[in-house]
């Protein structure tokens, strides 16, 4: 286990945290800090994790945290694209996986609820899309277009998460070729878990960076939204205090040095979406804030106040892709 620090706040990802409004200094401020934030770094679901905590006895805060890695590593042993024996690889590899993880079945259904709430912008069968554009751009390094259509249209073919069949016994892919990617929602399951065992153990003024954020009642944090524009840049602050907060964006996996083939895909044609260049989904939880921003970055802009209601958040920030970069908010 990576031990808890007193580190200083800096970025990653979409997302950054910038401080927690209760006497946190930002980096390079003379403000000392009102209470040293313990703070626990390592990776989840291959990227980098955070776990801050403002206060409390350090031995207590480092055992609960060592449960938590546990729970990370047992999680990600499930729903990791990764990990070769990982359930979903196995899953995606045999077209069937028997007597699957309760975890595993919840994330499914949860899956299939936000497909079906989306009308089929959230499709978590979409990874065989990703298989083929990223071995076509390894093929054809600086190439300018994409996959060709006959290809495109058999790949699409295999997206349908309808088509998913679970229960308690196994998991079936039925068409073969067809796999899953949990990479819209896994991280938001993890945060949810996690953010879940430390209240329950009785602590407050807690976030959780698992990919997504989320914040424990009580205290607000400032996180900072990165420019999809300017990588590294921050294009707006953000309180959060009992919610969580995701980022989806091309920009963030692109096949291409353009940017026009990237990683979130519409399920309906194949291709990569463009309708925004970045979707920010506010919730209660991270696992719907994680799947809302998903659906938000690939749906039309016209049903992104319905899927909010309908995914039960509670806002959204979408950067629209003309000249000006507008933001729409929800």
């Amino acid at each position: 286990m990576q031990m808890l620090k007193q580190n200083p706040i800096t970025r990653r990802r979409a997302l950054c945290i910038l401080g927690a409004a209760a006497g946190l200094a930002l980096p390079g401020a003379a403000t000392p800090l009102a209470a040293p934030i313990l703070e626990w770094r390592g990776r989840a679901l291959g990227g980098p994790a955070r776990i801050s905590i403002r206060g409390g006895d350090t031995a207590r805060i480092e055992r609960l945290v060592a449960h938590c890695v546990a729970e990370i590593e047992r999680l990600e042993n499930i729903f990791s694209l990764y990990r070769p024996e990982s359930e979903l690889c196995r899953l995606n590899r045999d077209g069937r996986l028997h007597a699957p993880s309760l975890d595993l079945r919840l994330l499914l259904a949860e899956s299939r609820r936000f497909g079906v709430l989306s009308g089929g912008a959230f499709d978590v069968t979409v990874q065989p899309l990703w298989q083929l554009y990223a071995a076509h751009f390894a093929a054809n390094p600086g190439a300018a277009d994409g996959p060709a259509d006959r290809d495109l249209a058999a790949a699409a073919a295999l997206v349908d998460y309808r088509a998913i069949d679970s229960d308690g016994a196994a998991i079936r892919l039925p068409r073969p070729g067809m796999a899953v990617t949990l990479n819209g929602i896994a991280q938001g399951y993890l945060t949810d878990r996690i953010s879940d065992m430390l209240r329950d153990a009785g602590l407050a003024g807690v976030l959780v960076d698992l990919g997504e954020i989320r914040a424990s009642v009580g205290e607000s944090w400032r996180i900072g939204i990165e420019d999809p524009r300017r990588p590294g840049a921050i294009a707006a602050e953000v309180p959060l205090a009992g919610g969580a907060l995701a980022t989806s964006g091309g920009y963030g996996t692109r096949f291409d040095a353009a940017g026009r083939f990237h990683h979130l895909f519409d399920p309906a044609s194949g291709r990569s979406a463009g309708r925004v260049l970045a979707a920010s989904a506010f919730a209660p939880t991270a696992t719907v804030a994680d799947a809302l921003a998903t659906a938000l970055a690939v749906a039309p802009v016209g049903r992104a106040r319905a899927l909010v209601q309908a995914f039960g958040g509670s806002g959204a920030r979408l950067a629209l892709p003309d000249p000006d970069l507008r933001i729409m908010h929800i």
